[in-house]
């Protein structure tokens, strides 16, 4: 068998196994995109902590060359369902994003049903704020501080980026933030049906403040959206809405919609066997470029 074709049957594979994984179904591909991602030029700090519950700590992954200049900070938060994932699992995001010569925090967060959105985003302001304030420390710029997410961290870094009470909350003045990238994530997914998940964004009148897309503003960071047009977890229509809102108002939004990509699979590509499935990495180092 020629070694293309078998390179492109490995590529298939892991990236069948990788979306199994995205829908809760299987550990295999998590393993599969972290081996090969556990040998790049960087320097992996596990397990830092941002705060005293178990859940609170982060892993920081330093890129051994940089362009000279101080680099961006780039801070991950996984999806799940706000209810399940580990930062662990995430190692391939953090190399991808320290190759490419970025500081990559990649943090882990409480869950639901131990919190709700108050106590996961409570834990996001100070993951982001914990990024900013030791940048330097890793030889990183923390005015060039970069919020990303995957599905229900995409919603995370979206919410705290334009809801300011968050930062306030933490009782520190608001970092700035260079730029948004937001990965399937679901920014205006009214009517809560699912009863987990009215429970986490309740009561029902606190519904509204779970919305990225209510608060939009003007001087909000540029943003990078990216959705898979064959997305039936969380529907392209949210990157959609939420683009044209933040569009009308004047901020530089860049819309990604990939053909024939599903919900997983926009994070599933930064892993390196699977770069060719998307250009995820590539609008990624492009936004943070032009940012």
């Amino acid at each position: 068998m020629p070694v293309d074709s078998a390179y492109r049957i490995t590529r298939r594979t892991a990236l069948a196994v990788f979306s199994a994984v995205m829908a809760g179904c299987s550990r295999l591909g998590f393993l599969a995109a972290n081996v090969p991602a556990s040998f790049g030029p960087y320097k992996r700090h596990a397990n830092i902590p941002y705060g005293t519950d178990p859940q609170q700590q982060l892993d920081v992954y330093v890129p051994e060359k940089t362009a000279g200049l101080p680099s961006a900070v780039v801070v991950f938060w996984h999806g799940g369902r706000w209810s399940f994932g580990d930062k662990a699992d995430y190692r391939f995001v953090g190399a991808a994003l320290a190759e490419s010569g970025y500081l990559a925090v990649v943090a882990n967060y409480r869950h639901y049903p131990q919190v709700n959105m108050a106590g996961f985003m409570e834990d996001a302001a100070q993951a982001a704020l914990w990024a900013q304030a030791h940048a330097a420390q890793y030889g990183a710029d923390a005015k060039r501080l970069y919020l990303m997410g995957h599905s229900a961290g995409a919603h995370m870094a979206m919410l705290l980026a334009l809801d300011r009470r968050y930062f306030a909350a933490a009782g520190r003045p608001a970092p700035q933030i260079a730029g948004v990238v937001g990965l399937s994530g679901p920014y205006n997914f009214l009517p809560l049906r699912e009863r987990d998940v009215q429970e986490m964004f309740g009561p029902p009148q606190l519904y509204p403040q779970s919305q990225p897309s209510n608060f939009v503003r003007a001087d909000a960071p540029p943003m990078l959206l990216v959705h898979g047009l064959d997305d039936v977890t969380v529907w392209p229509e949210n990157s959609r809405y939420l683009a044209a809102a933040l569009i009308a108002l004047g901020v530089p939004v860049s819309l990604k919609l990939y053909p024939k990509i599903a919900h997983g699979d926009t994070v599933a590509a930064l892993a390196p066997l699977l770069r060719r499935r998307a250009p995820t990495l590539a609008d990624i180092t492009a936004f943070i470029g032009r940012s």
